[in-house]
Order: C-alpha cells, then structure tokens, then sequence
C-alpha cells in the first residue's frame, strides 16, 4: 500500500508530532513496510481458524498472576502523591486541543 508523505504528516499531527523531513521519510517507508506485511497476512485463508477472545488464554485458564492481597492502596493514600487531586480522581492537564 502506497502512503504518502502527506498522511504521515497527517498521522503525526493527530498524535501531536513534530517530525523533521528525515522523520517523515523514514516513517512513510516504515508504514508502507508494515502495511505491505498486513496486505500479505490477509491473503491467508483463516476460515478454519477458531476466532481468540484472549490471547493469553491458554486451555480455560487465563495467564495472569493472582492478585496479593494487601499490595494495593486505597484511594486516599493513592491521591495523596497526586499533583493534582481533586474530587477522588487524579486531576491531569488537558493535552488535546482541538
């Protein structure tokens, strides 16, 4: 797939990015790359695979460790080393302006 200098500037304006002209083109041949690799695994016939609700499932148990009880803070003692607390949550700046 064919992308253009163009949306990758697009791209990078989204996730507020400022990418030098070096950066766009090497990122414009990354994506091309990578898009190239999904075109190639969608002409695999997947339609006698089973579809996956979790990938770390393994038989009907999940791979994650159990919870320790007693390693967690309560809200208070979480909010304390805030910046900035307010009402219960942690406050954060506003980071999209559009």
């Amino acid at each position: 797939m064919k992308i253009t200098p163009e949306e990758v500037q697009h791209i990078a304006a989204l996730a507020n990015l400022r990418l030098s002209g070096a950066d766009i083109e090497r990122y414009t041949q990354d994506l091309e790359e990578i898009l190239s690799y999904v075109d190639q695994l969608n002409e695999l016939d997947t339609s006698g695979v089973e579809p996956m609700a979790q990938v770390l499932h393994e038989g009907n148990a999940a791979q994650l460790r159990t919870d320790e009880q007693g390693r967690s803070f309560d809200q208070q003692t979480a909010l304390r080393c805030a910046p900035l607390p307010g009402e219960g949550h942690f406050k954060v700046p506003r980071v999209i302006e559009r």
